[in-house]
């Protein structure tokens, strides 16, 4: 409620704005005709005659939208508040009409400049057509309300769709984490059995990368080069799992510029993905990352071994990975999957950022 509370405060802003221009330029008029005539200077007389003849406009404006649109209409009592309207506007001309009339018959006032018989109110036209024309202005002022009421609803549609990508976005980056830490896990229980050293190697090893996913995976984006240690360190932690041949390689630029940074958590679930998929045990594995640099995209390209044993190759962490890349860069990236019977590739483009 306390982030809705600007938005309502700038759409009245605006729409008072409107207002109190419009109705500043109509009290002026009298005083600019009177140079407009050419006269020698102002009759503040008729002046003020004529802004008594306006201002029961202005208390029908007020009214209307003060209390016929927001506790009538804006409540759905359409019916209401066109009968209210309507009562609001025969009875106060019709006794402005009354008024008048009373005036020149009882007080013996002739028919001057500014009042005339059967004209009521501001205009040299009869009273009737004096409702039909505030009745165009409470057209007019329901039109500008409702215009300013649906710019409000368009901007807080679109901080309610940009919340919902944050927290769709925050949902599935960090429902990563147990994903990376129940796999990691998965592996090092493996080590146990295998190589106990190997197994305490790992633990401090998993030690550091959880330090990494918990701390720094937080920020809207980490260095590239911080990533990339990330994933050589997970690599190192899956040689010592696998003690059969398997052909990893990790190929990535050797000066990578410190202000270059990516979204955190995106390259390790392909580079997981290819150790759950890619290895098996009965033929040879291959596992090859190539991690490129062209202009402002960064190009990671991983490639690895396709065994009947190991199943199907989507899995929650490249959903997710899909979905977030989408939301950060929506068409301004690229995520390519090809099988074959040898080889599953994944290549994805994504922009470059530079920490200012």
């Amino acid at each position: 409620m306390k982030l809705k509370k600007p938005l309502i405060r700038k759409q009245i802003i605006g729409e008072n704005l409107v207002y109190s221009g419009i109705w500043a330029v109509v009290y002026l008029i009298p005083i600019m005709n009177s140079n407009l005539m050419s006269e020698a200077y102002i009759d503040f007389n008729k002046v003020f005659l004529a802004w008594g003849k306006i201002t029961p406009y202005f208390i029908l404006f007020l009214l209307h939208n003060q209390v016929f649109i927001r506790f009538q209409l804006n409540r759905g009592h359409f019916t209401l508040y066109l009968l209210t309207s309507l009562v609001t506007l025969l009875a106060t001309f019709g006794a402005i009409e009354v008024y008048e009339q009373w005036r020149i018959a009882f007080l013996g006032e002739s028919v001057g400049e500014l009042i005339q018989p059967r004209h009521a109110s501001l205009t040299d036209l009869r009273w009737y057509w004096n409702i039909v024309l505030c009745a165009f202005m409470f057209c007019a002022n329901l039109g500008i309300k409702k215009f300013y009421e649906a710019m409000q609803r368009d901007e807080d549609n679109e901080r309610l769709a940009r919340e919902n990508v944050e927290a769709e976005m925050y949902y599935l980056k960090y429902q990563i984490n147990p994903h990376f830490l129940m796999n990691t896990l998965n592996n090092i229980h493996a080590l146990i059995d295998i190589d106990a050293k190997s197994a305490k190697r790992g633990l401090i090893e998993l030690s550091d990368m959880m330090r990494h996913v918990v701390y720094e995976s937080s920020a809207e984006t980490i260095p590239l080069r911080t990533d990339i240690k990330f994933i050589e360190n997970y690599i190192e932690l899956m040689r010592v799992r696998y003690s059969q041949q398997i052909d990893i390689r990790f190929n990535y630029p050797e000066n990578i510029p410190s202000e270059l940074t990516i979204p955190p958590l995106v390259l390790i679930v392909f580079v997981e993905n290819a150790f759950k998929h890619g290895v098996g045990r009965r033929r040879e594995s291959f596992i090859h990352i190539d991690v490129t640099i062209e202009s402002d995209t960064l190009i990671a390209i991983f490639r690895n071994s396709v065994h009947p044993t190991t199943g199907g190759t989507k899995g929650i962490g490249l959903e997710n990975v899909s979905r977030r890349l989408e939301h950060i860069y929506g068409n301004n990236h690229s995520l390519e999957i090809t099988q074959t019977e040898e080889q599953y590739s994944v290549t994805l483009k994504i922009p470059t950022c530079y920490e200012s």
